[in-house]
């Protein structure tokens, strides 16, 4: 099940907006400030967030920056809610990192929509990663292939460099660059989604790399596979 956060200071409006998006068959967490929602992000990562620009303590605008700031919150769709529709301030939401952005008052079938449409360009980014992972692993085998058995064995006594990661931090890139998503790992590791997105930050911060698609081509450039012998 897909999970929201929904951050608006309007506690109607997020009762509402859980209860609909609920009844569509997502999981929904509310909180009522930015500040709120870097906590909640911390703790249980959502697949997107729903956004108010206009809040107390730190604004959408701030919320949504802060975020794209972080390896972790690069790749998380991001909707803004607002009040104002002039060209200047949807210009402004996008430039913070917001994937799109719905004016007040909207139908909840076009937040929906917007909702849906967001959660499915990031499973093609998803895919697009485990394409381009498969992709060069094909391509790796097959220039061990044409190297002959003298290639295979210079590559084989060469091994890459330790990575300079915890044993936890290290299970957690193999699972990463095999293209599971957070929950995916939490559930095979059996930790929770924020032990998994701490180590996957300190992981990203170690070999100086903004988000999974670097680390993913980092791993395969540099001959790291699966520690899992292979058939």
């Amino acid at each position: 099940m897909k999970r929201v956060l929904v951050v608006d200071d309007d506690k109607t409006l997020r009762e509402v907006l859980q209860e609909y998006l609920e009844n569509a068959g997502y999981q929904v967490e509310g909180v009522s400030s930015g500040t709120e929602g870097l906590t909640a992000f911390e703790q249980n990562p959502p697949d997107i967030i729903v956004s108010d620009v206009m809040m107390p303590e730190m604004n959408g605008l701030d919320f949504c920056r802060t975020l794209r700031s972080t390896p972790s919150g690069q790749l998380v769709p991001f909707i803004f809610l607002s009040g104002k529709n002039e060209l200047e301030d949807r210009v402004k939401g996008h430039e913070m990192g917001a994937d799109d952005y719905v004016t007040k008052p909207f139908a909840m079938r076009e937040l929906l929509a917007k909702i849906e449409t967001q959660l499915e360009r990031s499973r093609r980014i998803h895919s697009e990663i485990v394409r381009m992972m498969q992709q060069m692993t094909g391509s790796r085998r097959g220039e061990s292939q044409l190297g002959g058995e003298e290639t295979a064995q210079k590559e084989e006594a060469k091994p890459p460099e330790p990575l300079p990661l915890t044993p936890a931090e290290e299970r957690v890139f193999w699972e990463v660059i095999q293209g599971y998503t957070n929950k995916q790992i939490s559930d095979r590791l059996f930790i929770s989604p924020r032990t998994v997105q701490s180590h996957l930050s300190n992981i990203l911060g170690k070999l100086q790399l903004d988000n999974r698609a670097q680390l993913v081509r980092f791993a395969y450039e540099q001959g790291y596979r699966s520690p899992h012998k292979e058939d």
